[in-house]
């Protein structure tokens, strides 16, 4: 069977599995909990902190029927039954995921919106999930505006961006608004960790760090560099494995350049940055 890369592989199932949305999670949590649901949700964030994957949690919720075939809308959707199971493998006919990156003119919205005046085949409710809504054209968005406010009570939008700034202000009013905040390093570092010992696999705590900060609060990079850094170090996590291929800076040349700076030594100085330089090292993450 071929390697699935970690962060497919530990993409959240459910709203319990969530990492650092707490905020979001708690609001679609109650919303399904009462069934106060909206009937359009904008999920904004930059790349890798988790629109897609509530997408996909709200769909299965909407959608769940229980281990026992009996079940109704919840906050925790079960995992096994025949719409949760076919949402996580993308064969749940009432769920589409649109990328609007490449799918941005007035026809392919206009073919979508074709498909909201007949009910659900199988499931509770029809999902459209606009992934980089941001990229529709005007005409596009004009075209989706009046389903968009009064969509049939079957159908509900998830749009998802990481550009809310240009994404029409009538676009916005329609819709339930979520900002998914960046992760904090710690919480990045906490989740690596959790993985790790899930797939037994060796890693020094610095070098951990050192890959929770450089993925710049996407979960989705960190675990990615964590995939290329086991690759990197043959099975095994190693602080000056990690720095290596990261570029990072080793703290002995920070240190220096602070010393010679309060010295006034203006030769340590350009003699550290030369060798900055030859080792190819960043002088940004020098001054970070």
């Amino acid at each position: 069977m071929s390697y699935l890369v970690l962060a497919r592989k530990y993409r959240p199932k459910n709203f319990s599995e969530m990492v650092g949305q707490s905020h979001v999670v708690q609001a679609l949590g109650n919303a399904l909990t009462t069934q106060r649901l909206h009937h359009a949700y904008l999920f904004t964030g930059t790349r890798g902190v988790g629109k897609t994957t509530i997408s996909r949690i709200l769909a299965k919720s909407l959608n769940c029927l229980g281990p026992d075939g009996q079940g109704g809308i919840t906050a925790t959707p079960c995992g096994v039954c025949q719409a949760c199971t076919d949402i996580d493998s993308g064969r749940f006919v009432d769920y589409t995921e649109l990328d609007a990156a490449s799918n941005r003119g007035v026809d392919e919205i206009a073919q979508l919106l074709e498909q909201a005046v007949y009910k659900p085949v199988v499931g509770r409710f029809k999902v459209f999930m606009i992934d980089e809504v941001h990229m529709l054209t005007n005409t596009a968005f004009n075209a989706m505006l009046k389903t968009l406010e009064e969509p049939p009570e079957y159908l509900k939008f998830v749009l998802a961006t990481t550009d809310p700034q240009k994404v029409p202000a009538t676009v916005l009013s329609r819709c339930l608004q979520f900002n998914l905040r960046p992760m904090a390093p710690e919480t990045v570092l906490e989740h690596l960790t959790q993985v790790l010992q899930t797939e037994n696999v060796p890693a020094e705590s610095q070098a951990l760090r050192l890959l929770a900060r450089a993925a710049r609060g996407s979960m989705r990079d960190a675990l990615s560099l964590t995939d290329q850094a086991i690759a990197f170090g043959s099975g095994e996590l190693l602080e000056s494995g990690v720095r290596l291929m990261l570029g990072s800076v080793d703290r002995s040349y920070v240190f220096r350049l602070l010393d010679a700076l309060a010295r006034g030594d203006g030769k340590t100085v350009v003699e550290t940055s030369e060798a900055l330089r030859l080792n190819g090292l960043s002088a940004a993450s020098t001054l970070e």
